[in-house]
């Protein structure tokens, strides 16, 4: 069966009341609970916010993320750069966010890192031509870094499934791969058909994830996302990239720990039965 990893502060008491954000000073803790939960691997977050503190960018840091999965065999894989939904590639921040990750590849190459997730949705949604071509910009000078050390640069958008493609053929390397979230797709009213009919081959991430159409998440199973079909098209188009939770959270931070386990039981159904 597929491995399953949880995106990172989902096991620990939020940080700073924020829903998703790299738990600065207190990270390592969730290493050990992941491994009590049965889990494989935390996908790490690189925020904007105090982005200097987080371990993925110093040396110190790097050794830090690589002495926590050697002792508890938790890995990590993937990272979700939110930083990039506050500081667009096509925005004012274009050359400092170019250099962030270019820092970010550099310090991650001695890591088991495959996939680094690039967020085009809220606030950093590509909603213009212009804003294509200067994110398209950005990306193309920093791919050569990305293909020295096989490193996939995972778009995650909220783009409808022929946009998406249009955008994916504007790039020619094996290291440009998609993001797929389950239930940002359902929110958005997408046909999971025609999105892996256009860009299924691609996919090497995968959020696991349940909202209502055109509304926020749920506990998985309650919305509207559909995870017979979709896991029905991932072993269809041989999915076998990273599995990550990012599913509803509790208030209450002993509730959460108990819905983080209940929701794991219902994606390894899935996982077990098609991947």
């Amino acid at each position: 069966m597929h491995k399953i990893g949880i995106m990172q502060g989902r096991l620990l008491p939020k940080y700073k009341k924020r829903y998703q954000a790299h738990p600065v000073s207190y990270w390592q803790a969730e290493f050990n609970i992941a491994k009590e939960l049965g889990l494989d691997q935390v996908e790490f977050i690189l925020d904007y916010n105090e982005f200097e503190k987080n371990p993925l960018m110093s040396r110190n840091g790097i050794k830090e993320i690589q002495d926590a999965i050697k002792s508890t065999g938790i890995d990590v894989k993937s990272i979700c750069a939110d930083y990039f939904m506050e500081a667009p590639f096509h925005s004012k921040h274009q050359k400092q966010s170019e250099k962030v990750l270019k820092r970010l590849l550099e310090n991650v190459s001695s890591l088991n890192i495959v996939d680094i997730v690039i967020p085009c949705v809220d606030q950093s949604t590509l909603k213009t031509k212009k804003n294509v071509n200067m994110f398209v910009a950005s990306i193309n000078k920093i791919l050569p870094l990305a293909e020295k050390y096989n490193i996939n640069i995972n778009f995650e958008t909220d783009l409808n499934p022929k946009k998406f493609k249009e955008l994916l053929d504007k790039f020619y390397s094996k290291n440009i791969k998609v993001n797929y979230d389950i239930g940002n797709s359902a929110s958005l009213g997408y046909n999971p058909k025609d999105e892996f009919k256009a860009y299924g081959e691609y996919i090497s991430d995968l959020h696991i994830k349940d909202r209502v159409l055109n509304g926020s998440s749920v506990k998985l199973g309650n919305g509207n996302a559909n995870f017979k079909k979709v896991f029905e098209l991932l072993k269809k188009y041989k999915f076998n990239g990273n599995i990550i939770m990012q599913a509803a959270k509790d208030d209450d931070y002993i509730d959460d720990l108990a819905m983080v386990n209940e929701q794991k039981k219902f994606i390894s159904k899935y996982v077990k039965k098609y991947l």
